[in-house]
């Protein structure tokens, strides 16, 4: 007499450790949908002499830990940054700082960061880094002034969002773009099914 057929794990639910409404919309496109969202309250200055990689890195993995997790449950964080440099270029201040960062990488290479960290039901740490190229054209006082006005690049690291308007700036760019909007889909697929999330 045959035993009884086993019944297949359940798939793991996914945290998403923002609220960020990018990273929703990005999740979308590969078909997932968090069972819940969570802000992880943790301190995002820059340690000093920090490299980005590193600083994404550590950001992305404190955000996952900051969450409490269920058994059943898997947690997904993600930071993103821009660099001129190595200089990290956090978000604008006020509408001046805004003002010095386009004016700082305007018709230059910049870099942008992004750490994902993927805690498991397994509780292992999983944590890719991924860079993006970036060359802005070379911008006018006039262009500056439209763009700080529009309101788009406050909130913003580095003063801008690629999916919007500045993405008129942008002349050259090697590697991810869904990194510069805030969240590497190709990396984060991998990462989520690597843990056993089903995607759509």
């Amino acid at each position: 007499m045959s035993g009884a057929a086993t019944s297949p794990a359940s798939a793991p639910a996914l945290v998403l450790a923002s609220t960020s409404p990018r990273r929703r919309e990005l999740l979308a496109r590969i078909g997932l949908v968090p069972a819940r969202l969570a802000a992880p309250d943790i301190d995002e200055t820059p340690l000093k002499g920090e490299r980005p990689r590193d600083y994404v890195a550590r950001l992305a993995e404190g955000k996952a830990r900051a969450v409490s997790r269920a058994s059943d449950e898997v947690v997904l964080a993600g930071d993103t940054t821009v660099a001129a440099g190595r200089r990290i270029l956090e978000k604008p201040v006020d509408e001046a700082d805004l003002r010095d960062m386009l004016a700082l990488l305007s018709g230059r290479r910049h870099r942008v960061w992004s750490g994902i960290c993927v805690i498991g039901r397994d509780d292992r740490v999983r944590v890719r880094i991924v860079d993006t190229i970036v060359a802005f054209k070379v911008l006018s006082a006039e262009e500056i002034d439209a763009y700080v006005a529009c309101g788009e690049g406050m909130g913003k690291a580095g003063g801008y969002a690629i999916q919007g308007r500045a993405e008129t700036f942008v002349r050259f760019l090697s590697g991810s773009h869904s990194n510069v909007v805030g969240l590497p889909l190709f990396e984060t697929r991998a990462l989520l099914t690597s843990v056993g999330v089903p995607l759509g």
